[in-house]
């Protein structure tokens, strides 16, 4: 009976082994670069605003990158915090819908992220082979990792335009909706928060190296990454303060074509029912680190 247990004990050890290999690289350091793109009022598809991905204007598109450290909680849950540095970018010339373009406003801001996310696998990763032999025969495993995620994070942006002369201006400073100069409307900080939702894929090349391919849609808690959120305001408002001759240019640039909406006070600039959002799409590569005794990774 012992010989029995001795031999089932035996033969079961690989299979431990390879059970508790993750455990030895807990740690993942991930590089990414790829593109982003912006769902707010300006811009966007040749529709009335939806701020959903249908209302997604693809020539919008900008650079990101990403720089990440991903810890495994089980084989099948980990945690994982991002640096995400992007451009969103809106034009309303670059749509055909009759409202948008008639308002002819633009914007760009560079956003500045860190979140954490919690990645919830589909299936236990798999480790690329060690070595890759052609004409060996065998079960190879299924090496492609399917994750979705869900997380909380913290960004800063700072909307800006070009003015007449070309030059980029600053536009939160100029309260272009009366942000701060009415008793309804409370100046909007440069710093908000976020929740990203999205998914990854990544694919095993070796026992510390894999690729990956993300996707992250990045609902926030602010209506002004594109400086533009309710209505138009009384110019003489904008007027009355430092740099008002340039707030009163920039916050109505209006085309007033026809079937175009009224640019007058109080009339329709923004849809302040939804919120901004932006979207990385990335291509990472991911680097496991062996784990220490005391659960730390050891670069």
């Amino acid at each position: 009976m012992k010989k029995a247990l001795i031999l089932i004990l035996v033969a079961c050890m690989p299979m431990i082994g390879l059970a508790q290999r993750w455990k030895s690289f807990r740690y993942d350091i991930i590089y990414g670069v790829g593109a982003t793109n912006f769902l707010g009022d300006l811009g966007g598809a040749n529709a009335i605003a939806t701020h959903v991905l249908k209302d997604l204007n693809w020539s919008s598109t900008r650079p990101a990158l990403t720089v990440g450290m991903r810890y495994r909680l089980n084989e099948y849950m980990a945690v994982r915090s991002n640096i995400c540095l992007g451009r969103v970018y809106g034009d309303d010339k670059r749509t055909t819908e009759i409202f948008r373009e008639s308002r002819n406003l633009s914007f760009a801001s560079n956003i500045y992220e860190f979140n954490t996310n919690l990645e919830v696998a589909f299936m236990k990763e798999q480790v690329g082979h060690k070595y890759r032999l052609r004409g060996v025969r065998g079960r190879r495993g299924f090496e492609l990792h399917t994750y979705g995620f869900v997380g909380l994070g913290v960004f800063y942006f700072n909307p800006v335009t070009r003015d007449d002369a070309g030059s980029w201006v600053k536009l939160q400073p100029l309260h272009t909706e009366g942000q701060g100069l009415l008793p309804s409307r409370n100046e909007y900080h440069r710093v908000a928060m976020s929740i990203p939702i999205g998914i990854g894929f990544k694919y095993g090349l070796s026992r510390r190296y894999s690729i990956g391919i993300q996707y992250g849609l990045h609902y926030t808690l602010t209506d002004y990454i594109d400086d533009v959120s309710t209505t138009y305001v009384n110019p003489a408002l904008l007027k009355n303060q430092a740099n008002g001759d340039l707030a009163k240019l920039l916050a109505n640039r209006s085309l007033n074509l026809s079937g175009g909406g009224s640019s007058d006070p109080g009339q329709q600039r923004g849809d302040p029912k939804y919120n901004d959002a932006y979207m990385f799409a990335m291509v990472t590569i991911n680097y496991k680190i062996r784990t220490t005794r005391n659960n730390l990774p050891k670069f």
